[in-house]
């Protein structure tokens, strides 16, 4: 394996089944599970992840943001079903339709302009004909009808209005309404009474459907903070996300019961070291300025990599176990740290993220220090940091 000495995200894909074993644990026999793999697997790589999850029951298929991310997940030979989360245009209904990708569905004008694109493919893939649900002809295509409970982001309003556009969809022409869901909104909070609002409505809205004779479809409104600590919102489907990368939904959840594993470590090299003089000022601006003699070294990582400039003069890295703090601003594509009494050497490994001897850098840190959510401190991990893929 080559060894990439500028920076490196390691994907660590057994802390990833762990992630999953432990989702399961909190789920009833006979539930399966969604894997979101948008934005490329949160940062983590939507292919390799997709493929190491197809050979397993369990999973039911992945949902992904757009129509771009179900492409490359088709063209690297992803086989289970995909369900688009977002909206979907209208130019790619065809293809979804023959490669049995779902769109979410909430207006009539879309069901029905994705059944007059369905009608006309002449290549039908076996997923998207054989339906699992009863009664349900060849031909018609599966779509999943999203119900807005308390989001209000996409989605039928679960009213009586809802309810009469959610069964014309139902007899629209080409379509059967193979899964109805909802998102939550507030399911990572202590407080699960928002959460709890939100899934009684939904299954009010779904028996109504199933009351006027839409039949069979499949139920799915935990997501990540759902599956862990929601036990009664795991229904026929979870949508499992943030939680197969190791990283909590919020501060406010429970970490003792349902321990997940980081599935990605950032790790660099030193590239050049010297000593300064007090009254060396160091990096753009002249931000800090040393106030003593010191050993800087420099890390050839930066903003450009997805490495926020937000952590300059905040964070830090460790080498040989130690914390370095970061001095002056982060650069495009290099830092500074202050390895002073490290004996620290020109190659030596650099972790920004994840564990070196008995210290650990987290996302969560990371996160709290630049001001970026965790979500979105991994997503935006730059593609020119290559990923391997190994074990911990």
């Amino acid at each position: 394996m080559r060894k990439h000495n500028r920076v490196t995200a390691y994907i660590h894909m057994d802390a990833i089944e762990q992630n999953f074993r432990v989702m399961r644990e909190n789920l009833r026999d006979g539930v399966r599970m969604m894997a979101v793999i948008k934005t490329d697997g949160y940062g983590h790589g939507a292919v390799p992840i997709a493929r190491m999850l197809e050979d397993h029951d369990y999973i039911w298929g992945y949902a992904v943001a757009a129509v771009s991310e179900a492409r490359a997940l088709r063209e690297a030979g992803i086989a289970k079903p995909i369900l688009v989360l977002g909206y979907t245009f209208a130019e790619d209904y065809a293809w979804m339709a023959e490669h049995g990708v779902r769109p979410t569905i909430f207006t009539v004008e879309m069901a029905r302009e994705f059944g007059l694109a369905a009608a006309g493919v002449s290549v039908v893939s076996a997923d998207a004909s054989d339906s699992p649900v009863p009664g349900v002809e060849k031909r018609q295509f599966p779509v999943h009808l999203a119900v807005d409970t308390g989001m209000s982001r996409i989605g039928i309003a679960d009213t009586r209005e809802g309810l009469n556009t959610a069964l014309s969809i139902a007899e629209t022409d080409s379509v059967f309404i193979e899964g109805v869901f909802t998102h939550f909104a507030r399911a990572d909070e202590k407080d699960k009474s928002a959460a709890r609002a939100q899934a009684a409505r939904f299954c009010a809205f779904c028996d109504q459907l199933e009351e006027a004779g839409v039949c069979g479809f499949l139920r799915h409104c935990s997501n990540s903070a759902g599956i862990l600590e929601l036990p009664e919102a795991n229904m026929d489907l979870v949508r499992a996300g943030i939680t197969i990368y190791g990283i909590y939904p919020s501060d406010e959840m429970d970490r003792e019961t349902n321990r997940l594993c980081p599935v990605m470590e950032l790790k660099s090299h030193v590239v050049y070291c010297k000593k300064i003089p007090a009254g060396t000022p160091v990096s753009y601006g002249g931000t800090f300025v040393s106030g003593h003699e010191m050993e800087v070294a420099t890390i050839p990582v930066g903003y450009g990599d997805g490495y926020p400039r937000s952590l300059s003069n905040k964070g830090s890295v460790l080498i040989h176990g130690k914390r370095a703090k970061i001095l002056g601003r982060v650069c495009m594509d290099q830092m500074m740290v202050d390895v002073t009494g490290m004996d620290v050497k020109v190659l030596d490994e650099v972790t920004l993220m994840g564990k070196d001897g008995a210290d650990e850098i987290t996302v969560d840190e990371l996160g709290g220090l630049s001001g970026r959510f965790p979500y979105e401190f991994v997503c935006d991990i730059g593609k020119r940091v290559p990923r391997v893929y190994c074990d911990m």
